[in-house]
């Protein structure tokens, strides 16, 4: 709007891009093809992933069955990471007195990006927009002593930022952002294990999906102090301490600045797609700040107070804009594990539809998720309508399969095997344990 004000005309932004020579240009066309291709809000449609009502609103997508699966089980899958390394779950409310923003800073700096409510009797509430100031009471319930840390919390959860709907994209900028959040609360000379530990997680968990992650360290702004809350001498030991962590790691981070958060400076983790385009994704930050606020310590080994530190930490960011990268990188094929539908079952007739339910029970008994087409569609026709669906696997099943109790599995890359019922369960079975990112039939 013109002078960023809303009662006023919008403006239009025009973009041009240049290329040096054709070549140039033609790749980029034929990035740009493919990047259509992929779009997430299409094939997420088509996917039955999720779905955007105008009576719910905008930026507020509702997640079918089959998004749901696919949600938890990328959740499931970082709290196993987690689990591993001590975290434990909490939970949290959806609202808060604004007494708890004023408190961590948040207030000052974004009241006016928060859905607030006034109740009945005149108190002042907020739909959260972050969650951190929330953990930091559940440290507070208590004293701790040094022996108790670090305390890991994790909490996966939906905020809400009030976002113009000009601004609002698909799954990549919505009102309502589920966090796969944590928050470690430690000593200072912890923090080097902590940090290790979820950056082990990120690596682990972006190596699954095939990511080529480069981390960034985005600092303070030295010329802005005004925009960051604490002590200048606090900021510079944060900053080097996640530069020697960087260090360590044997990675040399490019350096931003003005591109933390407004209470400690952060690693974030940029993700290049099978496109080779560039994503900010998982985000690790140190924080000295907030628990300062909110009065944060343990009782050391003199018995004295001692104040300690808070390190935020997310993995996907939030899941819709994960996955929103991750349709469009895997042009919707997701690996076997993750698949809504692991396998459709399609009998060649009506012939060897008994032993198709047959296979389709004990592929179920499982835990796999199949389908099975009971149409009386020719196979190539049924072909053509399960590969829209993109599951990983097809079965065929002939009269020969039903006679000799086999299936004929077929992946995506058109490989296909013949193999008895139980050694087609034991592929399938060991495909989704390793979370394969390809398929073990060649």
């Amino acid at each position: 709007y013109w002078r960023g004000q809303e009662n006023n005309p919008m403006l239009t932004r025009i973009y041009g891009t240049a290329f040096f020579t054709q070549e140039d240009l033609d790749q980029y066309l034929e990035k740009l093809a493919q990047a259509k291709q992929r779009d997430h809000k299409i094939l997420g449609l088509k996917l039955d992933l999720f779905t955007f009502s105008p009576l719910v609103g905008s930026g507020l997508p509702l997640w079918t069955p089959k998004g749901t699966l696919v949600r938890d089980l990328l959740d499931n899958y970082i709290w196993s990471l987690r689990k591993n390394k001590g975290y434990q779950k909490v939970e949290i409310s959806h609202i808060t007195k604004k007494d708890l923003y004023e408190t961590s800073g948040h207030w000052e700096k974004f009241k006016d990006e928060l859905f607030q409510i006034t109740t009945r009797e005149g108190h002042h509430f907020a739909l959260k927009p972050m969650n951190c100031p929330h953990h930091t009471q559940i440290y507070a319930r208590k004293l701790h002593s040094y022996r108790e840390l670090p305390q890991r919390y994790a909490n996966t959860t939906m905020v809400y930022r009030d976002e113009q709907s000009g601004e609002l994209q698909g799954l990549s900028r919505v009102r309502c952002i589920t966090q796969d959040d944590s928050h470690v609360f430690c000593r200072k000379n912890q923090i080097k294990q902590e940090i290790m530990a979820i950056w082990d997680i990120v690596d682990q968990f972006y190596s699954t999906f095939g990511f080529k992650l480069t981390p960034r360290l985005s600092l303070s702004d030295p010329e802005h102090p005004e925009k960051y809350l604490g002590d200048r001498q606090d900021w510079l030991k944060a900053e080097t301490a996640l530069r020697q962590l960087a260090q360590e790691r044997g990675v040399k981070p490019k350096e931003e600045i003005g591109e933390a958060a407004f209470y400690g400076p952060k690693l974030d983790f940029i993700a290049e797609d099978s496109l080779g385009r560039e994503w900010q994704v998982a985000t690790i930050q140190l924080d000295m700040n907030m628990p300062h606020r909110f009065g944060l310590y343990c009782i050391n080994e003199q018995g004295e107070k001692e104040e300690i530190v808070m390190i935020h930490a997310a993995i996907m960011g939030s899941i819709e804009r994960f996955l929103s990268v991750l349709i469009e990188h895997l042009n919707g094929q997701f690996p076997l594990w993750l698949a809504p539908t692991q396998a459709v079952i399609l009998p060649i007739s009506q012939k060897q539809l008994d032993y198709a339910r047959q296979v389709a029970h004990q592929l179920q008994s499982h835990q796999l998720r199949v389908e099975l087409d009971d149409s009386d569609k020719n196979l190539a026709k049924k072909i053509v309508l399960a590969k829209e669906q993109k599951p990983p696997y097809l079965i065929i099943i002939g009269q020969q399969e039903a006679d000799q109790g086999k299936l004929t599995l077929k992946n995506r890359a058109n490989h296909q095997q013949t193999l008895p019922l139980d050694q087609a369960i034991q592929l399938l079975t060991q495909e989704i344990a390793d979370k394969s990112l390809t398929s073990l039939l060649k």
